[in-house]
């Protein structure tokens, strides 16, 4: 089963093919998505990266983790499943009535 690692503190130019071919030294990369800012399409800085199984993620933590990629220290983890924010802005002061 696959296991998605979160990867941080990357560089800006840093692309998709540049994580798939680093981590996959370590093992199978199943896919690679660099998060990108929807208004100006550049680079947040972090990507997930999803490796074949849990040995293999593991080994990705331990090997890349703290280790220098394109000028930057890796922070490389497990990936925490997203949290659902309610979006409900109903408790905002409005206006005036505050």
């Amino acid at each position: 089963m696959a296991v998605k690692l979160y990867v941080g503190n990357l560089s800006f130019n840093t692309t998709e093919g540049d994580l798939q071919e680093h981590f996959s030294k370590v093992g199978t990369v199943v896919s690679c998505t660099v998060i990108m800012d929807k208004y100006t399409n550049k680079s947040r800085g972090f990507a997930f990266v999803e490796m074949g199984s849990q040995d293999e993620a593991n080994k990705a933590i331990a090997e890349c983790n703290g280790k220098d990629f394109q000028g930057r220290a890796l922070k490389v983890n497990e990936a925490k499943p997203r949290e659902d924010k309610p979006r409900n802005f109903s408790d905002r002061p409005r206006g005036r009535d505050r």
